[in-house]
């Protein structure tokens, strides 16, 4: 465990085993670098991990509000790479763990996107159910525009989270998610609009390292429409279903995740 200075502001990151394979795990948005124990302990023969808190979670500083959030994160993510490794992400640490394959492609071993959170994508291969998802949303994003943060805070866990509700939550808790929100905020811009230009023509296409896409089978749909159109622009990328979990699957479900991950870094 160590705090350094990455992408301007101060990070903890957090190691994880001592195989011989270096890897990067990017966390969830309202997570932390802790919550990949369950996962990383069963790689950790395989890989020697490196796990960020992102900025504003865990025990990092927060973001600047100065630079794009999106280009803060995957500048980290890029300093904790170092040299190369493969990479594995879960929800908006994926869509980081993609931007990472696509703009230093020779440093990404493997990729492993863990239900990906880039919106924009579902509207490629399903613009019903990226319309769907944005009409369902319109609460969360009301609360999100008049800084209502507890409010975007209870819709975001009603969707995103581990299947407690605002009220199973502890006041503490009910703080810490609450002062989250304004880093939720700043990610809509690269998920839902693209702004970072990941969806960009040729972007995906040129992704060269194995890939695997994991899910869980009682997800929201919007997250199939995403694999969708990355399984079919990503070559050779494999969609992979872990039945009964939902969003929160590499936690809920690591000794399923595990295997597949495992196959991946083996070639």
């Amino acid at each position: 465990m160590r705090d350094d200075a990455k992408g301007g502001v101060p990070v903890f990151t957090r190691t994880f085993g001592t195989g011989p394979r270096p890897a990067i795990l990017l966390h969830c948005a309202l997570a932390h670098s802790k919550v990949w124990t369950p996962l990383a302990t069963r790689l950790s023969q395989d890989l020697t991990m490196i796990a960020p808190d992102m900025p504003g979670h865990g025990r990092s500083a927060g973001w600047d509000p100065r630079t794009d959030l999106h280009d803060q994160v995957t500048a980290i993510a890029g300093e904790c790479l170092g040299d190369g490794g493969h990479v594995i992400g879960h929800s908006f640490g994926a869509t980081v763990a993609l931007r990472l394959a696509m703009d230093v492609p020779d440093k990404v071993y493997s990729l492993t996107l863990i239900e990906p959170v880039l919106f924009a994508a579902a509207r490629e291969s399903d613009t019903e159910i990226f319309d769907r998802y944005i009409e369902t949303s319109q609460s969360f994003s009301s609360a999100l525009r008049t800084q209502d943060w507890a409010t975007a805070a209870a819709e975001f866990l009603r969707v995103w989270g581990d299947g407690r509700t605002w009220q199973d939550l502890s006041e503490k808790e009910q703080v810490i998610f609450s002062a989250q929100m304004p880093f939720i905020h700043g990610t809509e811009p690269c998920l839902i609009a693209d702004a970072n230009g990941l969806l960009t023509p040729g972007r995906l296409e040129g992704i060269t390292c194995p890939t695997r896409l994991i899910r869980g089978s009682v997800t929201e749909p919007v997250i199939g429409a995403i694999h969708k159109t990355l399984a079919r622009r990503i070559p050779g990328a494999v969609d992979r279903i872990v039945s009964g979990a939902g969003h929160m699957v590499p936690i809920t479900h690591p000794q399923d995740v595990a295997p597949i991950i495992s196959e991946i870094i083996e070639g």
